[in-house]
């Protein structure tokens, strides 16, 4: 009977203690499964959180791989995986390029020459005719800044807008009226010739114009205005302009022997083509004889005039000679066949520049264009006068000149007829190559 209650006692306690072993260890677990399921949502928003940091950080290490490659011209696929990638980048993160824009600008800027020219009378035709030898050769665009009398800025816009497109897509041009800034407006445009001293103000006047080339009316390009623009880049920290010696022979030259007036070098410079670095010289103070300090470009003109009117015989050319004869240093030299008039062959042939390579740039003063005295300027004149756009520059232009110049070979300057037709042959045969050849193997 013992036995058997203990038996009992013993197997209800049991039961008793596996009731409480069960009860006891689900309370237990609960806590443990909530936190379970805590952590294991908390890990589902890491990994979310994660992927999202993962795809912005892609974006922009994607992006600063495409910022800091070299500008080269990628594929179209390529550019417009690039352009979607960026659009998913934070506007703070995506690269700006700030340097290249304004690079951009410059270079635009740096394809266009500008050239002025001043007409005055009856320099229609001869002006034209000069603006149509520059674009006939020249590779860059240019902005042709025209001072005209006002009767004439009618006309020069209604012949100008007749060009057809493929001279016109070439150049832009402005006109502007005669005007002079300081002193009497009447006496400067009698200086010389009529409207001459006009480029003396066009540092005053073209504000907004870095670097310009100047020529007269009676000027012809036989090669690219781009090579001339390209002296330039040759003038050292204290030049600001370029002219040619107006003699090369100091024993015949006309300022060795007859100037009454202070001039450059030995022999002179002629102001008929004159490249000018505008900024330098609207910056620039200029020493003089009349005062101890130097006087900007705009105050030294007026004053210089007046000292010297009674002295001088070329004009603003002279003045010019005056004011580079105390600044040697701001003039850059260029060779005679870049401003070749009938000086260097009507006393013999003078300029072994021409001889060598030909003539670059034809100037035609004197007025040889328009009599006989000298028949080579004629010939090279009417050519280019003649010449039809768009027609074959061999055929309707070199060949031309080149049987013209026979009937010149007994006068003073058509005894040499390479010195004119050497140049021109050759910039010929290289637009014939660029426009032609190029465009065939091309094709």
């Amino acid at each position: 009977m013992r036995i058997h209650c203990k038996v009992v006692v013993i197997t209800v306690c049991f039961g008793v203690f596996l009731l409480l072993y069960f009860l006891g260890g689900n309370a237990a677990d609960e806590p443990l499964l909530r936190e379970v399921a805590e952590q294991e949502e908390k890990k589902k928003e890491e990994e979310s959180n994660s992927s999202r940091r993962s795809h912005s950080d892609f974006g922009r290490n994607v992006a600063e791989k495409f910022a800091k490659k070299s500008p080269v011209e990628e594929p179209l696929q390529g550019r417009k995986e690039r352009k979607a990638i960026n659009r998913g980048v934070n506007a703070k993160t995506k690269p700006r390029n700030i340097v290249g824009r304004p690079l951009t600008k410059r270079k635009r800027a740096a394809d266009v020459m500008h050239l002025a020219v001043v007409a005055c009378g009856n320099r229609l035709d001869e002006t034209l005719t000069m603006v149509k030898s520059a674009l006939l050769f020249s590779l860059k665009r240019i902005m042709f800044h025209i001072f005209a009398e006002d009767p004439l800025a009618p006309q020069f816009e209604k012949r100008l807008n007749q060009w057809p497109h493929s001279i016109s897509s070439k150049f832009q041009y402005r006109i502007y009226p005669i005007t002079f800034s300081v002193g009497n407006a009447d006496e400067w445009k009698k200086l010389f010739k009529p409207c001459a001293a006009q480029r003396l103000f066009l540092p005053v006047i073209l504000k907004d114009v870095d670097s310009l080339l100047y020529v007269d009316t009676d000027v012809l390009f036989l090669r690219p205005m781009d090579d001339i623009w390209s002296f330039l880049k040759s003038f050292n920290s204290t030049q600001l302009a370029a002219m040619a010696p107006e003699h090369e022979v100091p024993k015949i030259g006309w300022y060795s022997r007859f100037a009454r007036h202070p001039f450059y070098g030995v022999t002179g410079v002629n102001s008929g083509v004159m490249l000018m670095n505008l900024t330098r010289i609207r910056s620039t103070l200029f020493k003089n004889s009349m005062i101890p300090s130097g006087l900007s470009w705009e105050d030294i003109l007026h004053p210089l005039y007046q000292k010297y009117k009674n002295h001088i015989t070329w004009g603003d050319q002279d003045l010019l000679n005056i004011i580079f004869h105390y600044n040697p240093e701001c003039l850059f030299i260029f060779p005679c066949q870049w401003n070749y008039r009938p000086d260097h062959c009507m006393y013999g042939s003078n300029c072994k520049g021409a001889e060598k390579e030909g003539v670059s740039i034809l100037h035609g003063n004197r007025g040889v264009y328009h009599d006989d005295k000298q028949p080579a300027f004629k010939v090279v004149y009417d050519a280019i006068c003649d010449f039809p756009f768009e027609d074959n520059m061999f055929q309707s232009l070199f060949y031309p000149i080149q049987t013209k110049f026979l009937d010149t070979v007994n006068t003073l300057c058509g005894r040499i007829p390479q010195v004119f037709l050497k140049q021109i042959e050759k910039t010929m045969r290289k637009a014939f190559d660029e426009k032609v050849v190029r465009h065939v193997r091309h094709n």
